[in-house]
């Protein structure tokens, strides 16, 4: 990670332009470094660990700022604005054609998950089928993520493998998300985990997705990402960063920003996390 006074060069931002879509472009894979970080008190008056090897965001985050409808986007005309949401069953039936007209570009579906109880046991999310076949024939641009609750390597790559069985070839325009969270509940099987195990929960289940021929990238908040993730270890892919709130404070590059759960959408009855992406313009 880099030291805060610095601003560098990012990698290409995750959404290339290709024609009227978006992409996610996976980077080279490079060379693990073992730097050791220097420390900079962040939030909530803990150390958050700064790695040389990780790139900081080349957002300026006072260019984020709220539209009429609560939607976010960015004031600068080098850059592409694309709306989105993450959608589960908890969102019951969606119209996705009013979705669609309601100036929504993108939606990433969940797709299955694991559940957090002594039996872990792996489950497909009822309205992925349908949200897929929907989502596709509307004309949004389509990614997945799966809620882990891996407690081994061997369980996150159980989990990667039961994705790709779901998908079964399925065509996404996005990347499959690795979904790992801490519960609200003492006695989850998970909730012992720490930082290095479940930096390799997301690996293993990253190389697996992309060996399978698709694009990862991997989902945490902002307290995930400092103090849980080992975010030099897993530089091979992007981040899509969650923080409620007008303005991103995370220091990382991160490709997607969700920053509300609590947005409102033509389509969808109740509230729905909305995000937003971001593109370099071309010419």
């Amino acid at each position: 990670m880099k030291h805060l006074l610095a601003l560098a060069l990012c990698a290409a931002l995750l959404l290339a332009l290709a024609g009227c879509r978006f992409h996610i472009n996976v980077p080279e894979a490079e060379t693990e470094t073992t730097a050791s970080p220097a420390y900079v008190t962040d939030i909530h008056g803990k150390d958050v660990p700064v790695f040389e090897d990780v790139a900081l965001s080349s957002l300026d985050p006072t260019r984020f700022r709220k539209t009429d409808n609560g939607r976010m986007t960015y004031d600068d005309e080098n850059f592409n604005v694309y709306t989105g949401i993450d959608v589960s069953r908890f969102q019951g039936d969606v119209d996705w054609d009013a979705v669609k007209a309601d100036g929504v570009d993108f939606v990433m579906l969940r797709i299955g998950g694991r559940a957090y109880g002594t039996e872990g046991e792996l489950y497909e999310d009822t309205k992925f089928p349908e949200n897929y076949a929907g989502a596709r024939a509307a004309g949004l641009q389509v990614g997945v993520y799966f809620f882990s609750q891996a407690v081994t390597i061997e369980e996150a790559a159980q989990e990667a493998a039961y994705t790709l069985g779901l998908l079964d070839g399925a065509a996404l325009d996005l990347p499959v998300a690795f979904d790992w969270e801490h519960v609200s509940d003492a006695a989850a099987r998970t909730a012992a985990m720490e930082g290095a195990q479940i930096t390799s929960f997301a690996k293993a289940y990253c190389d697996a997705i992309t060996a399978a021929g698709y694009q990862a990238v991997i989902y945490f908040n902002r307290e995930h990402g400092y103090f849980n993730y080992e975010l030099s270890q897993i530089t091979d892919y992007h981040f899509w960063y969650a923080e409620y709130a007008d303005l991103p404070s995370f220091i990382y590059d991160y490709k997607m920003w969700q920053y509300t759960e609590e947005g409102k959408v033509n389509g969808i009855e109740g509230n729905v996390d909305l995000n937003i992406a971001l593109e370099p313009a071309v010419g």
